[in-house]
This record gives structure tokens, C-alpha cells and sequence, in this order.
């Protein structure tokens, strides 16, 4: 391993893949750091299982790819039991979930059945088969593309999946000028246009120096405020649970953190607000704007120092 790799290295070898979404990249990394994980929203081609695949190479993980359709059962993802006739025995057979990173293709073409496969493997890394538990790799990170729901043959992430996912970003279109580049590089070849693998990465000290980032009591009451606004306020149905908090807490850290800080400023809890709440909470009926709209305003509107 490279001992002097820096988390930088890793958002430079990506933006060569993504052009001018180097904010998008970085919140990406610190939610991995953080030990969450992704949902990459977006309409197909835009990058999203690019940005998957560039984080497993860039961090050096080993990853698998499924794909998520509509007849997928959940023992192809977790596995299960096997007979085999030579020792006149069942032996476990392991699914594709057993490796350091998931990378979830459009995993709401799957039925909510096979989504919930995942459950149990996002909130405690660990697969049970056969009423045996498996424990999975410490770095076990999801990573999932999901098409806009108002697509043909989707299924609704329910809330409890979504509140797995510690962020949820959107790629959108790239500007004119880096689409341009980006059709201008089709025309070299495929080896001369992917960027070289800049380190080994450890995923392992990355995230234990995240969680040494210091938060100050009065940043964790002034959290504690802004998921207690989300729950009481009449225009969302739904709030933030405790556990979206810890997520919101951890990806703070982890944002100080690529920002070269051993401590959690206001603006930390700000920049990644939105990806981590906004997929989280629900609008009322009643509510004539959208919830990242009252969300936005409840940012606005909280005092960081009571």
C-alpha cells in the first residue's frame, strides 16, 4: 500500500471519469468513509455505474456488479444452501453480496422482495442463510443506481430501504464544455482514456481517522435540533430517525475530513444535509412545496447556536 495516498488522489483519478462533478465525487467518497452507503438517482447514462465502479478501483475494493431485474430472487443475491451428492451433505453456497462492495444496478427494477435482501446486510453486515449468520467483510459498501420512478417497470424503494442509504445523489447532465470533452475522448482508445489506478487505498484508516474528527456538543445539539425540526414540522408526513441522524453526524466528519479538518465546522453539517435527508423525508398532502423545499428552509431557518 501507498502509505502516503490521500483521499484526494482518489476524487482527482475520478473527475478524469466524470468530468466537472467533482462535488458530486466527493460527497460520493465521504459517504463511503463515513461507512454508509450510496443511491445514485438518475436517468440512465449520466454516470452513475461509472462513479461505482471508479470508487471500487480508485479504493481499491473488490466488487461485484449485479443487476437487478424483475424476476431476480433474493437467494441470487444473499445465496443459500446446496446439496452436495459427493460428502451427502448441504453446503453454503455464497451469493454475490459476499464481497467489499455492491455495486446495486437498478435496484428498484427489482420486486420489494428481492430489495430486501439487502436489509439486513446494510444495517449490520451480516447475511443469514438457513438460520446461520454469515458475517460479511468489515468495508461492505452498497452502492446503488436507481432510475426515476416514473419510468417504465420500477419499483418504489420502501422507506425502510431508503433509510439504509446514507446519501442519495443525483448526477445531471454535464455542462456543454464537458460534454464536449467527454465525446472528444470517445475517439481515443479505451486503455489511453481510463485513468491509472493512483494507490491501494486503506479503506480501513480513512474511516477510523473519520471517526477520531471531533464534534463539538454544541454542533451535536444544533444536529439534534434540525432532526427534531424535520419530525414536528406540518408539512412532512415523515421526519428524520435516530438513525439518519448518526448517518448526517458520520458524514460531517467525513466532509471535515476531506476538507483536511480534525473537527465537524456548522458548514460541514450544512453541505451534506441534502443528500443525506432529502430522500428521507416525506411531504403532507397538505404541503404545497416539495420536501426538499421545507427541508431547505428548515436548514435555513435553525439557529446553529440556540
Amino acid at each position: 500500500m501507498d502509505t502516503h495516498a490521500k483521499p484526494s488522489s482518489v476524487t482527482k483519478a475520478l473527475e478524469i471519469l466524470l468530468l466537472g462533478k467533482l462535488h458530486e465525487i466527493k460527497l460520493s467518497l465521504a459517504c463511503v468513509l463515513s461507512g454508509g452507503h450510496l443511491l445514485l438517482e438518475d436517468v440512465p447514462g449520466v454516470g452513475k455505474t461509472t462513479l461505482a465502479q471508479g470508487l471500487a478501483r480508485q479504493l481499491g475494493l473488490q466488487s461485484t456488479r449485479i443487476q437487478f431485474t424483475s424476476d431476480l430472487l433474493p437467494s441470487e443475491i444473499t445465496g443459500g444452501s446446496i446439496f452436495d451428492p459427493v460428502a451427502n451433505e448441504y453446503r453454503v453456497h455464497r451469493g454475490p453480496i459476499f464481497t467489499q462492495l455492491v455495486i446495486a444496478d437498478e435496484i428498484n427494477r427489482a420486486t420489494p422482495r428481492t430489495q430486501s435482501a439487502l436489509l439486513e446486510a446494510m444495517s449490520v453486515r451480516s447475511v443469514s442463510i438457513e438460520g446461520h449468520t454469515h458475517l460479511l467483510d468489515p468495508n461492505f459498501t452498497v452502492i446503488a443506481t436507481q432510475n426515476p420512478s416514473y419510468q417504465t417497470g420500477t419499483y418504489p424503494l420502501p422507506e425502510s430501504q431508503l433509510d439504509r442509504f446514507t446519501m442519495s445523489l443525483s448526477l445531471g447532465y454535464p455542462d456543454p464544455s464537458h460534454e464536449r470533452q467527454l465525446y472528444a475522448a470517445a475517439q481515443t482508445s479505451e486503455t489511453e482514456n481510463e485513468p491509472r489506478k493512483c494507490c491501494s487505498a486503506d479503506l480501513t484508516t480513512w474511516r477510523r481517522q473519520v471517526e477520531d474528527v471531533h464534534c463539538s456538543s454544541e454542533l451535536i445539539a444544533y444536529l439534534q435540533r434540525l432532526v427534531e425540526a424535520t419530525r414536528v414540522s406540518d408539512d412532512l408526513a415523515l421526519g428524520l430517525s435516530p438513525r439518519a441522524g448518526l448517518q448526517w453526524l458520520a458524514a460531517a466528519r467525513a466532509w471535515a475530513f476531506l476538507n483536511d479538518r480534525d473537527h465537524v465546522l456548522p458548514d460541514d453539517i450544512q453541505d451534506v444535509a441534502m443528500p443525506v435527508i432529502k430522500h428521507r423525508c416525506i411531504a403532507t398532502h397538505q404541503n404545497s412545496h416539495s420536501a426538499s423545499k421545507t427541508l431547505e428552509e428548515i436548514i435555513r431557518n435553525t439557529s446553529v447556536y440556540s
